[in-house]
C-alpha cells in the first residue's frame, strides 16, 4: 500500500481531440406529399375542364321532351313438360293380428 500524503507521479500532458459531427437538421422530407398533392390538383383541374367544356363535347339537349314508348309485347313462355302417368300399384296390406298366445 502506498503512503496517501505522498504527490502523484509527474504525468505527460495529454491532450484528446474529439469530434463531434453535427449534421444540420434536413427539412425537406416530406415534400414528395407536395409533389403528389400537386399532381392530383393538376389532374383534377384538366378533368374538369374536359367535363365542363363544351368544345365538341356532349351537347345538352334543347327540349325537355322524354316521352319514350315502352309498350312492349309480352312474352310467351312455352308449356311445361308434363308428368308421365305411374302405374297404378296397390298399397300394400298390413296382415290382421291373430289371437293372442295364452
Amino acid at each position: 500500500m502506498t503512503d496517501p500524503n505522498t504527490p502523484p507521479p509527474e504525468r505527460p500532458d495529454v491532450v484528446h481531440h474529439t469530434t463531434i459531427n453535427n449534421p444540420p437538421a434536413r427539412s425537406g422530407g416530406s415534400s414528395w406529399i407536395a409533389l403528389l398533392v400537386g399532381g392530383l390538383v393538376v389532374v383534377m383541374i384538366i378533368i374538369a375542364f374536359v367535363v365542363f367544356s363544351n368544345r365538341g363535347g356532349i351537347e345538352a339537349p334543347d327540349g325537355t321532351d322524354v316521352s319514350v314508348d315502352i309498350d312492349l309485347p309480352r312474352p310467351e313462355l312455352p308449356d311445361a313438360p308434363k308428368m308421365p302417368d305411374l302405374p297404378a300399384v296397390q298399397p300394400p296390406t298390413m296382415p290382421q293380428p291373430g289371437p293372442d298366445p295364452a
